[in-house]
């Protein structure tokens, strides 16, 4: 009976058109039905029906999805696109040669390059090969074959083919070399199980001059469609005004960044491009990476890739809690306004809505009792801290983010081959399309070798481009004497040819609290208002330079950014210069 009501609720869902709106709680449904837990699955779908947010699909368009839902099912289990799938050149294959025997000699398949799709087709072949026309068999037509299982049936099905192509004007050599064909096609779809790489395969029998083309042809076509499926392709002419007039394209469209003038000058964060930022040792390269992928994860909500050889799983956890709880962008997204330091969050400290009602310490926050448990602690501080609450409601929401997640993977000792292998294989198994590395480094077999890098940012590159994908990177700075507004590619602690394949370079470099005098920063570019540098008084607080020492779109500004490594909070404030004093 429940599997009876878990088939309607199924079946009901499969209507229900799947909005922005109703998509999070189809998912938790199907989730609880997967796992048989129909009370669970009926109340959530009550919730839904009662919310409005249903609109069911018409009866063709049901009729539609389950139809390519079968032919999706089919081409899995057979291994290639339905489009390969026609038996019809078997079946006149066979029942020719039931016809003359002797043709055996000369057009047979050897087993390596069988691939019989009607199992029926194929028994009867093999009963030619070892029984009726074994005399004209060639040994190698038999190799590895197993014997035919004879019944009744089978033998009725042989009768019937080789009447039905009795007096068959179809000519041998045509109906081998065209199955021989499809037999390509059909082995080189299994060999490469990627779904868009078997569709741009089995293209090839769409193809003008197909027909025309021999067996050796076809397969001289597949490595040509397999060798360059990474590389992008495009008719130049074709929908040019939309180009033009729209705008639709991803050298105006890029993500934007939370930075408004490097979002500018970059044409915001772009598919195919590579980026890096550089900063001195212990600056907080890891930080701003996480800062960057939170807001294109969040915000734009695209899944991210972030690759690390830096800092650990923990410690990445740790600074993306901080940065999702304090980003002003994405606390419009989880509603909390609210601020705790990364040091707070890793000592759990809270502060109590009625100091006067628990114990606190020196600061202000609720002391954990001696002998009390993290789990009792934490339910004691949910009945008396709105700012541990409102923590708690902003990390279950990010954990229902599912479908723009950060994915991680901690990496050391690495070889180029085995970071292009992690890239690629969340790019096929998830899709991610934006990919951040922690830090740009030789590969394990190169260390020392600072000129190996740009190998390592080569690879990066094709990637990008090959597979539309963004890459963004931090480097290393050295610690120079340069000033912070007069950064270049020299000041890099790796080989300054890296600059060659990165599309965006851009170099940071904190400014000391005694030169604060110095400087001075613009809102706008050309601008007759200046700003001096705030003096603060926490350490956390700070100022860095960002010097855009290359930018493929265009303009290559120096702009001042306010820190605090505390909150993870990266704040783009303007132009900076030197006073002219």
């Amino acid at each position: 009976m429940a599997e009876d009501n878990i088939k309607v609720i199924n079946d009901l869902l499969d209507r229900i058109k799947v909005t922005d709106e109703n998509r999070e709680t189809i998912e938790r449904i199907r989730m609880y039905l997967e796992q048989r837990k129909y009370q669970e699955a009926l109340a959530e779908l009550q919730v839904l029906q009662a919310s409005g947010n249903v609109e069911y699909l018409d009866f063709s368009e049901v009729k539609e999805k389950e139809k390519k839902i079968k032919e999706r099912k089919k081409e899995e289990e057979i291994g290639f696109p339905k489009e390969l799938a026609s038996t019809e050149l078997e079946k006149a294959y066979i029942g020719l040669l039931l016809n003359d025997l002797k043709l055996i000699s000369a057009y047979y398949f050897p087993y390596k390059e069988n691939m019989f799709l009607d199992e029926q087709m194929l028994e009867i072949y093999k009963t030619i090969i070892f029984t009726d026309g074994e005399r004209y068999a060639p040994e190698e037509a038999k190799k590895d074959y197993n014997f035919a299982k004879n019944t009744p049936e089978l033998a009725d099905l042989k009768y019937r083919v080789q009447v039905d192509y009795e007096n068959s004007k179809l000519r041998m050599e045509n109906v081998y070399t065209e199955l021989k064909k499809l037999f390509i096609l059909r082995k080189s779809c299994r060999e490469h199980p990627v779904r868009h790489t078997q569709e741009r395969i089995a293209d090839i029998i769409e193809y003008d001059l197909y027909d025309k083309m021999t067996p050796e042809e076809v397969s001289d076509a597949v490595e040509q469609v397999t060798a360059t499926e990474k590389f992008k392709r495009a008719i130049l002419n074709d929908n040019l005004t939309n180009f033009l007039v729209e705008g639709d394209n991803t050298l105006t469209n890029g993500l934007s960044l939370p930075f408004k003038i490097l979002s500018s000058v970059f044409k915001g964060v772009r598919q195919g491009e590579t980026t890096a930022f550089a900063m001195p040792s212990n600056s907080g390269k890891s930080r701003f990476t996480i800062n960057l992928a939170a807001y294109i994860s969040l915000v734009h909500k695209k899944k991210v890739l972030l690759i690390s050889n830096e800092m650990s799983e923990e410690k990445m956890r740790l600074c993306l809690i901080t940065t999702i709880i304090n980003n002003p962008d994405i606390q419009k997204l989880h509603g909390e306004v609210l601020h705790k330091t990364e040091g707070e969050l890793l000592e759990y400290k809270f502060r109590p809505d009625d100091p006067n009602t628990v114990k606190v310490d020196a600061d202000g926050f609720v002391l954990q009792e001696e002998n009390e448990t993290r789990a009792e602690f934490s339910r004691r501080l949910a009945e008396v801290s709105t700012e541990f609450n409102k923590v708690i409601r902003v990390t279950n929401w990010f954990n229902k983010q599912v479908n723009n997640s950060i994915f991680f993977i901690n990496i050391t000792d690495h070889t180029n081959d085995e970071l292009k292998k992690v890239i690629m294989n969340y790019y096929y198994k998830e899709e991610v399309e934006y990919v951040f590395y922690d830090t740009l480094k030789t590969d394990i077999d190169n260390i020392g070798n600072g000129e190996e890098i740009k190998r390592t940012a080569t690879i990066l590159s094709n990637l990008a481009q090959n597979f539309h994908m963004f890459i963004g990177s931090t480097l290393q700075l050295s610690e120079t004497s340069t000033d912070p507004v007069n950064l270049n590619i020299n000041d890099l602690a790796v080989s300054r040819t890296v600059k060659e394949v990165l599309d965006t370079l851009c170099l940071f470099k904190q400014i000391h609290k005694e030169n604060y005098d110095k400087y001075e920063y613009s809102l706008n570019e050309v601008d007759d208002t200046f700003y001096d540098l705030t003096k603060y008084d926490d350490p956390d607080e700070r100022y860095y330079s960002c010097v855009v020492d290359k930018n493929r779109a265009g303009a290559k500004p120096t702009l001042l950014f306010s820190i605090n490594l505390a909150y993870n909070r990266w704040t783009e404030l303007g132009y900076l210069r030197l006073k002219n004093n």
